[in-house]
């Protein structure tokens, strides 16, 4: 029996961390040839070229697709999905993968899953049923359910709501959020080697910061992230400031140059880089004082490490959270609130015993069984699942 032959497919630095744990076991399973493809963020310098991440980590690149425009506007985001479906249509017609493998919501991923749609390829989503009201995303990541056949839910709620927007019953599974897999497995940085990696001191207080631009509102990305540099600003000389470049969405280059002029002021407390990776990233989480911004891995894989979360504004809206996250509105007022909250004992107390929402760890063995299960052949032949 000829192995599967499982398209992996990755255009942002966080997707590619979340994917980590599943690409090692395909990469590793005589049942799969692997076969990875890089697009979006990876392959552009001013996102931190993090191909080269990828490729460090031992996997070899199958395909590269390039699509991202040189633009910060809501057209160029538009154009890059019609390049991207371009590209796309010419690589996945060459390698002929018998399912792609896809996570979230992110447009580098439309691109791919319409493309696959068209040449009647299979896809399998991860992280599908959830909801994200303040960003295009909800409306992208349930279009992306709607094309894919097979579907890799993190909650039993998601599972639910995949079911109900039409999906047969059999091919969706809870199998939990990949993020923990990593958490659990990963050999992370003590303090010590964090600081020499960073070459930067942690020494007070940390707080890591990761804002992204919240897509349904464009014209208040200036003001929010005025705000956050606000309240951020009270803590200088209290606390380091970790800081991660936002992504590739509309907005996010304006974001990241207030980010850049603030850093610049306060070099003595402020770190800024475009990418931490995974291992830099998920080792900090063992020593943050909490968590800032408005990001996923806030409502995933940082209440599994037993820290605070500040949740800001709507980008995450709606997804199933924690006892351990603080929501608060977009206002300097509300953020330094809630930021002295999460620090005092009594919320660090509340927290330990937060259970995780998301799985315990062992999702990617999950996805491998189904993967070495199902006859992918029996999946392009849809039908609508009606809820009696």
């Amino acid at each position: 029996m000829k192995n599967k032959k499982i398209a992996v497919i990755t255009g942002s630095r966080a997707e590619y961390g979340l994917l980590l744990p599943l690409l090692t076991l395909l990469k590793s399973d005589k049942n799969f040839s692997l076969q990875l493809i890089a697009t979006g963020m990876h392959l552009s310098p001013e996102f931190g070229l993090t191909i080269n991440a990828i490729e460090n980590d031992g996997f070899n690149i199958t395909g590269k697709v390039e699509m991202l425009l040189s633009s910060d506007t809501q057209i160029g985001v538009a154009k890059s999905v019609g390049v991207g479906i371009i590209s796309f249509s010419e690589l996945l017609s060459h390698l002929t993968p018998d399912i792609i493998v896809v996570l979230g919501d992110r447009y580098e991923i439309l691109a791919a899953t319409q493309t696959a749609l068209m040449l009647n390829i299979p896809v399998a989503h991860i992280h599908g049923g959830e909801t994200t009201e303040g960003a295009i995303d909800e409306a992208i990541r349930h279009s992306i359910t709607k094309m894919s056949h097979l579907h890799f839910a993190a909650t039993k709620e998601y599972k639910k709501r995949i079911i109900q927007l039409g999906e047969q019953p059999q091919y969706v599974f809870n199998v939990g959020a990949l993020g923990l897999d990593n958490i659990k497995q990963l050999p992370l940085f003590s303090r010590i080697e964090l600081e020499t990696s960073l070459q930067f001191t942690l020494d007070k207080k940390i707080f890591l910061i990761t804002y992204h631009p919240t897509t349904l509102y464009p014209d208040s990305i200036q003001t929010e992230i005025t705000e956050l540099i606000i309240a951020l600003h009270n803590f200088i000389g209290q606390a380091k400031i970790i800081i991660t470049h936002a992504n590739a969405d509309a907005g996010g280059r304006l974001i990241n140059h207030a980010l850049e002029k603030f850093a610049n002021n306060h070099p003595n407390d402020i770190y800024i880089t475009k990418s931490l990776g995974q291992l830099r990233y998920l080792s900090l989480l063992k020593y943050v004082d909490v968590v800032i911004g408005n990001s996923s891995s806030g409502i995933i894989e940082v209440p599994f490490m037993k820290k605070p979360t500040i949740n800001i504004g709507d980008r995450q809206k709606g997804r199933i959270s924690a006892a351990s996250i603080i929501h608060c509105e977009v206002n300097a007022v509300s953020i330094t609130k809630a930021i002295k909250k999460s620090l005092s004992n009594k919320f660090k107390q509340k927290i330990q015993n937060t259970p995780s929402l998301y799985g315990e760890g062992n999702t990617a063995k999950k996805i491998i069984k189904q993967l070495k299960k199902i006859d992918f052949h029996q999946l392009t032949l849809k039908k609508f699942h009606d809820i009696n």
